[in-house]
């Protein structure tokens, strides 16, 4: 099997329908919740990580100080091209971690179904050129990858903000969006962030309209899943470099 690394940032985040997917495509999953569970200091053994979501700021190492190991475990994976996903806040530790920035987002909380739309580099990704030209999401979060890491490819963009999703080293892909939710959980960060939550569509957050979203995140989203087990297992060609490669950590 592939195994895989899954790092979880906050007990609210959990792996969710994306380690069902995953796991239906042939991987091994090895889910760490720090600090209570230690993030490995080696990739060794693993095929790939995966990082999710949580309810801080990617360099919150004051109130988090084991953060810095996580994006030490996502700059090592991006520079030996070890097959790696930020999800959310995951994607924000991978582009901090690598060079890009990450701060508050200048016009505010993007919060609840949403679209983005393909970039012209995703239409030849390994894994995003399947997706279709706007594909569903959700969205849930304040802060955002103001700048990219030096040589990363845009791959998905929306009109509030521009970086959602992206590739460096051929392999190592961050999204702003989250795909392994369930409508319980989205429910529940509402509850916990009401102020957030008011920023959404009206609608946006009712039962149809997340279970509706829910539906359409799995049909797009499930084959995502399947392809990354598949680059990790060596069954799929990493994207061409860039015209820059990260040094290898």
């Amino acid at each position: 099997m592939t195994r895989l690394l899954i790092i979880q940032p906050d007990a609210t985040d959990p792996i969710g329908p994306l380690g069902d997917w995953l796991a239906e495509a042939g991987a091994e999953l090895d889910v760490r919740l720090p600090p209570e569970q230690d993030v490995p200091a080696s990739l060794d053994g693993y095929a790939g990580v995966v990082c999710l979501g949580g309810g801080m700021n990617a360099l919150d190492d004051g109130r988090h100080p084991w953060l810095a190991d996580v994006r030490k475990v996502l700059a090592s994976a991006a520079g030996k091209r070890a097959p790696t996903l930020g999800v959310c806040l995951g994607a924000q530790l991978l582009a901090a971690a690598t060079g890009g920035q990450v701060a508050v987002g200048e016009d505010g909380p993007e919060v609840g179904p949403s679209l983005v739309s393909k970039k012209d580099a995703a239409w030849t990704d390994p894994l995003f050129a399947e997706l279709p030209l706007v594909p569903d999401v959700l969205q849930f979060h304040s802060d955002v990858v103001r700048r990219l890491p030096p040589g990363a490819e845009l791959l998905a963009s929306s009109p509030r903000y521009h970086n959602q999703a992206f590739r460096l080293n051929g392999c190592a892909y961050g999204i702003q969006f989250h795909i392994e939710t369930t409508p319980d959980v989205v429910r529940a960060w509402a509850e916990s962030a009401p102020q957030m939550a008011e920023l959404t569509r009206p609608g946006g957050l009712a039962a149809e309209s997340l279970s509706t979203l829910h539906a359409d995140l799995a049909e797009t989203w499930r084959p995502f899943a399947h392809r990354f087990v598949r680059l990790a297992a060596g069954e799929l060609t990493m994207a061409p470099d860039g015209q820059h490669r990260l040094p290898l950590v």
